[in-house]
């Protein structure tokens, strides 16, 4: 390989992992932006690199990006002043007008909101370990040379965010049919249907309400039922929005400042995960639909 033509291929070989590595960076960090700076650092890590001497580009590459991902994950939490802890994970929504084809990729691999909101308590450790693991089948001893670790280690915070993530699923199933039961919970709400609203929550139901007083976790079908009707009025003041992929309400008040913001995770037909943000200030950081 001449001096020539190797620069054109590493950079045709690093444009090939791009959009894979985006992911991985956006899993751990929970932000686009931190995610495109981590790949950004990436690649002149590699422009600097013999790629002649690396065996498997693809793994090379992760291990990078899971090392500097690790390092913002570890600053976060070492900053006194800028809580992560309290942060709203980095959301992409954008008004339900129906699917547009080029988006569909981007919105399907989107990670849910209460995945993400799960993945912000883990240490960085752990979500690593899940993350590369769980989500994108790296072996455990690639994880424990990240970590400086032992495979078997690696394994063990894993498993221990795998606990702490169980119960969190990812949307299953087409789109339009996670909308359907999004619709009738909303509707069934609005008309006082109770048994209705049994039918589409999950027995075990999450409910995760940011207030500017803090977080509010209602858990189990008969008693998120039992409050819907707020997420009803909210959808009669708002518009169907898709967050991170996931069907949801934003909603806004007369001045046009954000009101509300609803997320519903479904899965297998039945509403497992709703998350409702009325913060004011995490409103404000989110980059949300102007009202129509």
């Amino acid at each position: 390989m001449s001096d020539s033509t190797t620069p054109a291929l590493t950079a045709e070989a690093f444009e090939s992992q791009r959009d894979r590595l985006r992911a991985v960076a956006y899993r751990m960090l929970g932000s686009h932006a931190d995610a495109e700076d981590v790949v950004q650092e990436a690649w002149l890590r590699l422009s600097r690199q013999d790629v002649t001497a690396v065996d498997n580009l693809a793994g090379w590459l992760t291990t990078v990006v899971g090392r500097i991902s690790l390092d913002v994950l570890r600053s976060r939490r070492a900053r006194p002043v800028a809580s992560y802890q309290d942060r709203l994970p980095e959301l992409v929504v954008r008004l339900d007008e129906g699917p547009v084809p080029e988006e569909d990729a981007v919105l399907a691999d989107s990670v849910g909101l209460a995945l993400l909101v799960v993945l912000e308590s883990l240490r960085p450790g752990e979500r690593l370990a899940f993350v590369l693991h769980d989500l994108f089948a790296v072996p455990f001893d690639e994880i424990g040379t990240i970590l400086g670790k032992s495979p078997a280690a690696a394994k063990m915070l894993a498993s221990r965010a795998r606990r702490k993530v169980r119960g969190t699923e990812r949307p299953t199933g087409p789109e339009p049919g996670r909308r359907e039961v999004v619709h009738a919970f909303l509707a069934a709400a609005r008309d006082g249907d109770f048994e209705a609203l049994l039918r589409l929550l999950d027995p075990e139901v999450r409910l995760t309400v940011d207030t500017p007083g803090g977080e509010v976790v209602v858990l189990g079908a008969t008693k998120v039922a039992a409050g819907a009707q707020s997420a009803a009025d909210a959808a009669t003041r708002g518009r169907a929005v898709l967050v991170n992929g996931s069907p949801g309400v934003l909603s806004w008040h007369a001045d046009g400042s954000p009101l509300s913001l609803l997320a519903f995770t479904v899965t297998d037909g039945r509403i497992t995960h709703i998350t409702a943000v009325t913060d004011p200030a995490k409103l404000a950081l989110a980059d949300l639909p102007d009202p129509a």
